[in-house]
């Protein structure tokens, strides 16, 4: 008997599952579900990714729409299209959004979609702030922050039997539903504080490689800190990131001598404004 089958039969019979005899258990199926689901969050194909981070964005999106503005979501797509042609993962299908809430957050999801919620963009002051918001989420897609994230999630809720529920017929319907779900989850707690950090170092080198100012990340966590941290429209993001003090504390210190070379990059003033004054 391999270790892992070992182990399997451990946990099983430490929750009660064999002595249950309505519970009929196909351990070559609940293995092969197991697999399953390692893969679709860790080793997947581009399309696979794809569909793991629509099923992700549509869930979300239930809860708050795009902004009904042609023109605001054209120029947002527009400029997330700019920086992610300069990342190493061009050739994904890009989708970007302003969604309608209050809040002041981003989230991204694995495929390429990434959004920014109204609240936060209407804190922006020119375009190289935005860039470098999503230039931030262009980077979590890229390393597959949110897929590694995944994994280890549904690791830990396949192993403490979440999945002997899901061992039905449609095998593949419920391990992405499982994903799906896990997904949603990762939303509310946030990702490790590694891979934001990450994220933030990552996003200003895009910027800067796309042309815009890299300290304009920076101009965007100084915002944010300036708003009491009782703020309801904080809520989200400050349970689900890092403190934005340290992350800029930790951002400045990487950046300090690096990126200044790269300082008079675009900003684009002018051209953010007349969008964030559309109604």
């Amino acid at each position: 008997m391999s270790k892992r089958l070992a182990s399997i039969l451990v946990l099983l019979a430490g929750l009660s599952i064999f002595a249950n005899p309505a519970i009929a258990i196909d351990l070559n199926k609940l293995l092969d579900l197991g697999d399953k689901l390692v893969k679709m969050s860790s080793e997947v194909s581009t399309e696979e990714e794809v569909k793991i981070g629509s099923n992700l964005v549509s869930g979300l999106l239930g809860a708050a729409p795009l902004v009904k503005d042609e023109k605001l979501q054209r120029y947002v797509n527009d400029v997330g299209y700019w920086i992610a042609s300069r990342s190493s993962r061009p050739d994904l299908p890009w989708s970007f959004g302003v969604i309608d809430s209050d809040g002041v957050n981003a989230f991204a999801a694995p495929g390429g979609y990434v959004v920014i919620t109204l609240g936060l963009y209407n804190l922006l002051e020119n375009e190289a702030q935005l860039a470098a918001v999503l230039a931030h989420e262009i980077s979590h897609v890229v390393e597959k922050h949110h897929l590694q994230a995944l994994n280890k999630v549904l690791k830990r809720e396949f192993w403490s039997g979440l999945a002997v529920a899901a061992v039905k017929d449609d095998e593949d319907r419920e391990a992405l539903g499982m994903v799906v779900n896990s997904g949603v989850q990762l939303y509310a707690t946030g990702l490790d504080r590694d891979f934001e950090y990450d994220a933030d170092l990552r996003g200003v080198v895009l910027s800067a490689r796309a042309g815009y100012d890299p300290f304009a990340l920076l101009d965007v966590l100084t915002t944010i800190d300036s708003i009491s941290p009782d703020a309801a429209e904080l809520t989200v993001l400050l349970n689900t990131h890092p403190p934005t003090g340290e992350r800029l504390d930790r951002l400045a210190n990487a950046m300090d001598g690096r990126l200044d070379y790269y300082a008079g990059g675009q900003s684009n003033a002018d051209r953010f404004h007349q969008v964030s004054a559309i109604p």
